[in-house]
């Protein structure tokens, strides 16, 4: 499976945290669109299906990650 590139899954997690945060503060549609439109990027650029898998994923392939940090394995 192909994996992107540690820079733009960084700029993705930020993105999408900055996003939610966001919308715990104002309902917007065009918040709510682009939440989803990087929520679909993260899932398909990590090979996931929803996005609490997918940050997990994108968090293990960022600079400084370590085997320990947010296991898949442990979530089961």
């Amino acid at each position: 499976m192909l994996m992107a590139h540690p820079i733009i899954l960084q700029r993705l997690v930020s993105e999408y945290e900055t996003l939610r945060d966001l919308q715990t503060q104002t309902q917007s549609s065009h918040t709510e669109q682009r939440m989803q439109d990087v929520t679909y990027t993260l899932c398909v650029s990590t090979g996931t299906r929803d996005i609490d898998t997918a940050l997990v994923a994108a968090h293990h392939h960022l600079p400084g990650a370590r085997p320990e940090d947010d296991s898949v394995l442990a979530a089961g």
